[in-house]
């Protein structure tokens, strides 16, 4: 907290933040690993705090180590005996086969979005508890045919979803014009719409790459991927 010249107590604004990160590759739905979903599960205002979060992810959706047939941490492996990529935290893989790596991804706080005071994460306006996250995800064909070779940003957080859909729109539509195939979303629900309920925007690259922009929650990832469900 800094205290301005009354005396009076404001947030302070971290300029950086520190969201942790849930991607889930599908082998069993499809052995190519093209069948994949990231999520974001957190944000925080430091690293030691995002990391000690991403240890304990996977069993605030509700699994245990034993629930999988491997599971290991960055914090329990040898650094030269790591093989699951620099960002990633935790690593699993299920008996049917998904995979589950909980990642650290370091953005700027571009909505300059306040610190909270008793603690290392973000303070939301009254009657908001979740951020809506804008995601871009990039799959090259060029690079693999069946579509395993993706990668998803985090272009943005926001506090209302309104916000999100706005930016996720912005995303893509300046260059709308170079793709070979651009689709927006319109409405929401839309019973046509077949690129899955989250993404806003779908284009297709000259090219051929393909790339969707969506807005996600962490009670959306809950829903999808926690044990439970």
């Amino acid at each position: 907290m800094i205290a301005d010249s009354n005396g009076n107590l404001n947030p302070t604004v971290p300029e950086d933040l520190f969201h942790t990160t849930l991607t889930v590759v599908d082998y069993h739905a499809d052995t190519s690993g093209s069948t994949r979903d990231v999520h974001v599960l957190g944000t925080h205002t430091n690293l030691a705090a995002a990391k000690a979060f991403a240890l304990m992810t996977l069993k605030l959706l509700g699994y245990d180590a034993e629930d999988f047939d491997e599971y290991t941490t960055r914090v329990d492996t040898a650094a030269e005996d790591w093989t699951h990529g620099d960002g990633v935290m935790v690593y699993a893989k299920a008996p049917k086969g998904q995979e589950f790596l909980v990642s650290l991804d370091t953005k700027p706080n571009t909505e300059s979005l306040p610190a909270h005071p008793l603690g290392d994460t973000l303070l939301l306006p009254e009657g908001h508890d979740h951020l809506h996250y804008v995601l871009h995800n990039r799959t090259d064909y060029n690079q693999d045919k069946s579509g395993a070779y993706q990668t998803t940003e985090i272009l943005g957080c926001y506090v209302l979803r309104d916000q999100a859909l706005a930016a996720a729109k912005e995303a893509l539509r300046e260059a709308r014009l170079e793709y070979a195939q651009y689709d927006e979303r319109e409405e929401e629900p839309e019973a046509e719409w077949p690129f899955g309920e989250d993404v806003v925007v779908h284009a297709v690259a000259q090219t051929g790459e393909n790339y969707t922009v969506a807005v996600k929650t962490v009670p959306g990832a809950h829903k999808i991927h926690g044990k439970a469900h």
